[in-house]
């Protein structure tokens, strides 16, 4: 092999870069010393862009395709190096690839809540996240702003200065939108397609744009959302007075059905209170308007009611046109007692419960004693309700009897 093959041998005549990672956004083809055969072979795949780098002057800018290294292909460099057409000489040269493809599942959010003046809250804070796609759109822009001389470049150096413009977009779009709080998650999309619209500006100075942007969860704080949910929870619940006498009736009814677990005079209250309202109720759907029953007299004497006829020459009193009395309140609920000896309670008991344990002995002024709503366990004597079983105790029978 003679010398001339040997020097031939060490130039490059093939240039071109497969990428197989997710990240890197430029690549320096390494030439380990060798120089450029005139006329080589330039392969640039879909995707990518070849940027030719001369004396550190940006010389050309090759799109996808295959090309022949020769002065009608290199219009800039034949340029700057006065090359004649017959020129066919090697000469040096740093190519660098750019992956003009899009990054996708980058992650952006606000560290901090964003101010905003809510039409519905008033002034609030909010916090949001996302993700966002992001590629190169001009090449030889992003080599001269962003790049320069890094032989491997690759996203993560990027992205936390792109996080840091969205933030400040976001920030400001969702502000500036006037859009209640509530209604946002039906107008991420289009505040997405703002968003990315106005990072693109900027983004634009160093050959990049920002193709699509994620508006993924859009919170309050926890504070603003626990009263939030509690206003929901209102508003599921509806009427809050028939809420509370439906939990009311509820309450009676397990009370009566568990007679045990309140003591038998609880139970027996709650039930008769229950039948006293049922029979209410009846006798008032059977007879509404009040016909057959007798008049009450007025604050003169006179009845309140005027005579009238039934069918079947009944006679009758219509009633007077008042306001029907409204229904008495349900009956409190009885606090239920517990009793802690040797080291375990019992109960729980009723307060007539307990007054039989006063009589019978069991219960004494030093007994422990708890209640929902106490904070903690009491002597019965220190507690003013429980302080009157011990007061009514009859005195001690007489001597001799």
């Amino acid at each position: 092999m003679g010398i001339l093959d040997f020097l031939s041998g060490e130039f490059i005549d093939v240039i071109h870069w497969t990428d197989d990672t997710r990240d890197t956004m430029v690549w320096r083809f390494e030439r380990y010393g060798h120089e450029i055969k005139y006329g080589a072979k330039l392969t640039v795949r879909e995707g990518q862009a070849a940027v030719f780098i001369h004396e550190g002057q940006l010389a050309d800018v090759f799109s996808p395709g295959m090309y022949m290294l020769e002065t009608n292909n290199m219009p800039i460099m034949t340029k700057l190096q006065h090359w004649d057409h017959g020129f066919q000489s090697p000469f040096k040269s740093e190519i660098y690839f750019v992956n003009t493809t899009r990054f996708n599942d980058n992650k952006w959010g606000t560290k901090n809540p964003v101010m905003l003046r809510d039409p519905e809250f008033g002034p609030t804070r909010i916090r949001a996240f996302g993700t966002y796609s992001v590629k190169v759109s001009d090449a030889a822009l992003f080599m001269q702003e962003i790049v320069g001389t890094d032989g491997e470049f690759t996203s993560d150096e990027i992205t936390f200065q792109i996080r840091n413009i969205i933030v400040q977009e976001a920030s400001r779009v969702m502000a500036g939108s006037g859009i209640p709080v509530l209604d946002m998650a039906a107008n991420t999309a289009d505040m997405g397609k703002i968003i990315s619209t106005e990072v693109s500006k900027t983004l634009s100075e160093y050959g990049m744009i920002i193709p699509e942007l994620y508006i993924e969860n859009i919170s309050l704080p926890p504070a603003v959302e626990e009263v939030l949910d509690k206003r929901t929870s209102m508003g599921v619940v509806g009427d809050l007075g028939k809420y509370t006498q439906f939990a009311a009736a509820e309450a009676m009814s397990a009370a009566a059905a568990n007679p045990g677990a309140g003591g038998n005079g609880m139970g027996a209250g709650i039930g008769m209170g229950m039948g006293m309202a049922m029979a209410n109720q009846m006798g008032q759907a059977m007879n509404p308007q009040g016909y057959g029953q007798q008049p009450q007299p007025g604050p003169w004497g006179a009845p309140t009611g005027h005579a009238t006829h039934q069918p079947g020459g009944q006679p009758g009193y219509a009633p007077a046109h008042h306001a029907a009395p409204p229904p008495p309140p349900p009956p409190p609920a009885e606090k239920l007692w517990h009793v802690a000896a040797n080291g375990a309670t019992d109960g729980p008991f009723s307060k007539a419960r307990m007054g039989r344990m006063v009589h019978e002995g069991s219960l004494t002024r030093d007994s422990m004693v708890w209640t929902a709503g106490q904070d903690g366990w009491l002597k019965a004597g220190d507690i003013p309700e429980l302080a009157q079983l011990f007061t009514i105790l009859p005195p001690p029978p007489p001597p001799g009897v």
